[in-house]
């Protein structure tokens, strides 16, 4: 797993987690210092992950741990884009046109929750949460297939009840 780090205000990276781990064990990386990884939901002091903190003897003066200190401003580096080619470095689609198409010409009720989840993914990747807006891509996809699906089944209900009424009418039936 590639890890990004900030340093004097720069985003550098990718390094590997043993690399990383290295260079606060010997301090160019200090505990404060903001890293991030794929999935995480955004920039984080590095002696507040459990998996670098264990692997590292990060330490205030006097041997006591250290603390990460509570930002006093929201955090100004978005996720770095992910090398290209990669599942993240891919446009995400949002199914928006899809979600809204399903809803007027088939399924009102499950075509609403393509709309939902279709509306989302510009607006998470535009923030930096690919993962969620990869998920809400998908969540749209589904909700259209299923809005989709469920119109056609009740085309073929529909079609088939009107064969079999026109066949029981015309043999004197019904």
């Amino acid at each position: 797993m590639n890890w990004y780090y900030s340093k004097d205000g720069a985003q550098l990276g990718p390094v590997s987690q043993d690399e990383l781990a290295g260079m606060i064990a010997e301090g160019s990386i200090q505990p404060n210092d903001l890293v991030w990884k794929e999935g995480m939901s955004g920039w984080t002091p590095a002696a507040a992950i459990p998996e670098l903190r264990g692997a590292t003897t990060m330490s205030a003066p006097g041997g006591a741990p250290a603390l990460p200190s509570p930002p006093l401003f929201s955090n100004p580096y978005q996720a770095p884009v992910s090398p290209v080619g990669s599942t993240y470095g891919e446009p995400i689609p949002n199914y928006l046109w899809q979600s809204i198409t399903v809803t007027v010409l088939c399924c009102l009720p499950f075509g609403i929750p393509a709309i939902v989840y279709a509306s989302k993914v510009d607006g998470l990747a535009s923030s930096g949460n690919y993962a969620g807006a990869k998920q809400a891509s998908e969540k749209a996809k589904m909700w259209c297939w299923v809005s989709f699906g469920l119109s056609m089944a009740v085309f073929v209900f529909y079609v088939i009840m009107m064969i079999i009424g026109g066949a029981a009418q015309a043999t004197g039936g019904f």
